[in-house]
């Protein structure tokens, strides 16, 4: 609806990818959203890793290689530069790192990338500054 906001890809096979792997995430990943709670103050690196949990982490890792090799060459961005994809993996960046997950090269310069935004960088520090914690997901 706001084209000269950009937030899409231009290319209009990269842009109904972009909307795809969005929608995805916005739907699904339901035992990852469930086992690795978002908790961006804390490390939990030695956490179990279920099956459940491993598929959804393969298919995320498979979904950063695919639009990196296939639409990233122009940039360290999914899709080159930042899109609304980048938006909704954001909390997947996070929760990887929380949890200490493993990437291969692609995927964990992706989430490099990601975690260096400054909006992420502005996240993390509001985060560090609350004091409301959920005792559920604290160590």
């Amino acid at each position: 609806m706001f084209p000269e906001r950009s937030w899409w890809p231009g290319d209009p096979i990269a842009r109904a990818v972009a909307r795809s792997v969005s929608a995805e995430m916005h739907s699904g990943f339901l035992a990852l959203r469930n086992q690795m709670p978002m908790n961006c103050r804390a490390t939990f690196p030695k956490q179990e890793i279920s099956s459940d949990v491993q598929s959804d982490i393969d298919r995320i890792t498979t979904i950063w290689r695919t639009c990196r090799e296939t639409f990233g060459g122009n940039g360290v961005l999914l899709f080159g530069r930042f899109t609304i994809a980048d938006a909704m993996f954001a909390p997947v960046v996070m929760r990887f790192r929380t949890y200490g997950v493993g990437l291969d090269a692609v995927c964990q310069a992706y989430a490099d990338a990601v975690f260096a935004l400054p909006a992420m960088q502005e996240w993390l520090q509001a985060a560090h500054a609350e004091a409301e914690t959920i005792s559920a997901y604290e160590p």
